[in-house]
Formats: C-alpha cells, structure tokens, sequence
C-alpha cells in the first residue's frame, strides 16, 4: 500500500479528522505540518497565534510521537512542498478543507489533494436557498443550516500505521522562533493549555456552566464564555465534538443560544468563500467613499487602552495581556474606533489579528464588516454604541477594576465615566490627564461627526 500524507493546516487534532480517518483505512500515514508566510495573498499568522502556533504543534508532535509516528515540520509554500513531498514518496495527500481565499491556492499548487470536510458544522456551499442560492443574511441561513443538524458524530481517532519517515529531514520548531523572546509579552498567556487535550479539558469545563451561558454571555465581569474560541481557530477540537458536546450535556433547547454562535463560525466560512477578499474590501461600496480620518495617535491610544473611557480601555489592555476579549467587549472596543474616532475599520481588523490568540479570517473580516455597516448583513452605521451606556447595561464594573487598575477605588456607578466622578475621584487619589487618560472624544461630539460624514457618503451614492 501506497504511503498516506495528512497535510495538518489549521486542524491540529487527532479525534474527529476525516482527512487522518481516511488516510489511515488506506496505508501507512506520513503527518506534515508547513508554516507557509509565502503562498500570494496570504495573512502572515499573527504573533499572539504565532505563540499558541508552537504549543499547539509541540502537543500534536508529542501526541504523535506517543503513537509511534513523527509529525514532519516543513517551512516555506505550502502546496510545492507538498507537491515535492507526496511525489518524493509516492504518497497520496490528504487534507481538511479549509475556506480561507489562501487555502484554494495552496491546495491548487499542491497537484492531486484529497479533501476532507472537517473545519465547519457543514461545507458552506451545502447550506443553499431554495433557489439553489447562496446565502448572505444570518438569520435564513442558520435557519437552513439547523436543517441538516446535528451534525454526525465527531468520528473516534483511527488506528494507525505509520510509515518510516525516519530519514526524512524536519525543521526543529523551536528554530521558528514563533515564541517572543525580546521583550517576551506572552507571559500573560499561562492561563491557556493549547493543544487538544486543553481543548477537551476546557470543553468539558463549559460544558458544566453551558445552561447558564444565555444569562451571563454579555457581563464580561462574569465567567459566562466558553474561551473555546484560540482551540476552535486552530483546529484543536472540531465544532462537530464541539456541538455534541454542550448539547449533550444541556440538551439542544437550552444550548441553542452557544450553538447560534457557533453557527457564527460557519456563516463566516459561507461569506468569505463568497467573497475572498472579505478582510480587505467593503462588500458595500459605498464604503469605500467613507471619510476615515489619517489618526495615528488615535489608533495608539486605542490599541494600548488609553482612550480615556474605561470600558475600552479595559477590552485592550485584556486583549494586549491575554490574548483574548470578551466578545461583548470586542464589539464596543470596534465600534468605538470605527465611529467615534472615524479611524478605519482595517486597521482595527489588523490588530486583532495581530494580538487575538483566536484570530480567524472570516470571523475576523465579518467582526469588523458587520460593526462598520459595510458587510453583507451587517449592523446599520447608525448604530452607534454609547460606550458609557453599554458599560452600566453589561455590569462591567468588576471587569474595570480588573483592567484599569487606576480607576479601581471608584464606586460602581462612577467608574463607567470618571470625568463625572467629581469628589470621588479626588477621593480615589486620580487625576484624569495624569493618572488616567481624559476622554480622547466627547461621546455626544464623535456621534454627531459619525452621523455627518456618513451622510456625506450617502449623499453620494
């Protein structure tokens, strides 16, 4: 029997992979895993992703190894090595369909790929209108796709032969250097376990918290979110394991709000296979005549939480610290750079992919779309956030304090605008301008500019 290569992209597990299944009914499997930065169009991973990247593939590496195999680690583009190691070997590839515009060409250059479904709850071009149209809108489209729900059950991890790779050469991963060493800014990231294991283990820990989620999703004070979301973009628990999973432990009645976001996931998958350049170009138009200020301070204070309201502020610097933000959270910090400082959404979209330990394309891309109004279902642009509102509605006093260290001795119904505190903010030894930042706009100010430079470019159309 032929030798089977599993090319592992962003799938970095062994339970519930059809690519790995098949290829172990079929011979003997060679595992490669390429960190391809050079394929045309495609995003350079992340620096924050880049470090969950190495841990991820050392826990793949030793898992295999445990089972007597050897993951091979190669550098460069992905489909002519590929290509050159499958004919070296005489091997048929294997590999798990991913959606991002990148994917198509690595898989293209590769030559005769087997592809597997595997990184959705369904192949977005399966989820179809009666027309036998594609979808644009959430709400019909999760309607459709809960027509061909649940999805099978997550198949077990195969049994598996490998084959003698021993003399093949393999980069050493700790020569990627994907860790930062000088300064080393991940050491806020220890709460995380990346891997499969950590992802079973933090999947096992939602589901004990799972009926509760609909209550406690938006108060990002409480432990409410699943922080399943770093496993899920690299693959390390499939959503199919993930579904069964809070369903059979809450059944689906009572999971369907985490199913529904979960479902976020694959609509993301459904638009950027429509459209590849979704993280790059407004689906409308009229977007692309928007009057985006040139604010590089602007964008400072706002990557490094110093905006001066208290709640983005403390999105940021979570962000900055641990990787992650509370989802409630990414939407205020979004809107507030793209409407009440008129910076454009890209650069935003950027920074996330930059700092996100969970950054995927499509989500990423429709995150950012959907804030700005420029998406294909997408918030209106009116739709400004009141950062100090939102701030009193979610309860995220305990939150600030946890972030914004500067504002901790404020009363709860004064730390959401301290500019309002009067006497207690003398009381709680701050100075706005000294120890915390003044506001970097009025709320009522930026609103009413918003408003007016997008009537500008409505006027035009």
């Amino acid at each position: 029997m032929s030798p089977q290569l599993v090319w592992f992209r962003n799938d970095l597990r062994l339970v519930d992979h059809a690519a790995l299944c098949a290829a172990a009914a079929a011979g003997p499997v060679v595992a490669l895993f390429v960190l391809d930065d050079e394929t045309p169009g495609a995003w350079r991973m992340g620096a924050a992703q880049r470090w969950w990247l190495h841990h991820s593939l050392a826990d793949l590496g030793q898992r295999i190894a445990e089972r007597g195999g050897r993951l091979i680690l190669r550098r460069g583009r992905a489909g002519p090595i590929v290509r050159a190691l499958a004919a070296e070997l005489g091997a048929d590839v294997h590999a798990i369909v991913h959606h991002e515009p990148w994917a198509a060409v690595q898989e293209a250059e590769a030559g005769d790929v087997r592809r597997h479904h595997g990184a959705t709850l369904a192949p977005p071009a399966n989820v179809l209108s009666g027309t036998g149209g594609r979808y644009r809108i959430f709400t019909p489209w999760w309607k459709k796709l809960l027509e061909q729900m649940p999805p099978p059950r997550p198949l077990p991890e195969p049994a598996l032969r490998w084959a003698d790779v021993s003399a093949l050469p393999s980069d050493d991963l700790a020569q990627w250097r994907l860790r930062p060493t000088k300064p080393d800014w991940s050491t806020g990231f220890g709460e995380w376990q990346p891997g499969e294991a950590g992802a079973l283990a933090r999947l096992t820990a939602f589901a004990r918290i799972a009926a509760r989620y609909d209550d406690t999703r938006n108060l990002p004070s409480v432990e409410g979110s699943s922080r399943l979301s770093p496993h899920l973009a690299l693959g390390e628990v499939s959503p199919a394991t993930a579904w069964h999973a809070i369903a059979d432990a809450v059944g689906e009645n009572t999971a369907e709000p985490w199913l529904r976001e979960l479902g976020w996931r694959d609509f993301s998958a459904n638009i950027i296979d429509q459209f590849p350049d979704h993280g790059d170009a407004p689906n409308r138009d009229a977007f692309n005549r928007f009057p985006f200020l040139d604010d590089p301070a602007g964008l400072n204070a706002w990557q490094h939480g110093q905006t001066g309201y208290p709640i983005v502020d403390a999105g940021m610097r979570q962000l900055w610290a641990s990787g992650w933000m509370h989802n409630r959270v990414r939407m205020i910090t979004a809107s507030f750079l793209v409407k009440h400082q008129l910076i454009d959404w890209r650069h935003g979209e950027r920074w996330f992919w930059d700092t996100l330990l969970d950054a995927d394309y499509g989500n990423n891309a429709q995150g950012w779309q959907w804030v700005m109004g420029s998406g294909v279902d997408s918030s209106p642009f009116n739709r400004i956030f009141a950062p100090v509102g939102q701030s009193e509605k979610f309860d995220a006093a305990t939150y600030i304090r946890r972030w914004v260290p500067e504002l901790a001795k404020l009363p709860d119904g004064l730390i959401h605008a301290p500019w309002e505190a009067g006497v207690a903010l003398i009381r709680a030894g701050v100075k706005l301008g000294r120890d915390y930042p003044a506001p970097i706009v009025d709320h009522n100010q930026a609103r009413a500019r918003a408003l007016a430079a997008w009537g500008q470019v409505k006027a035009g159309e």
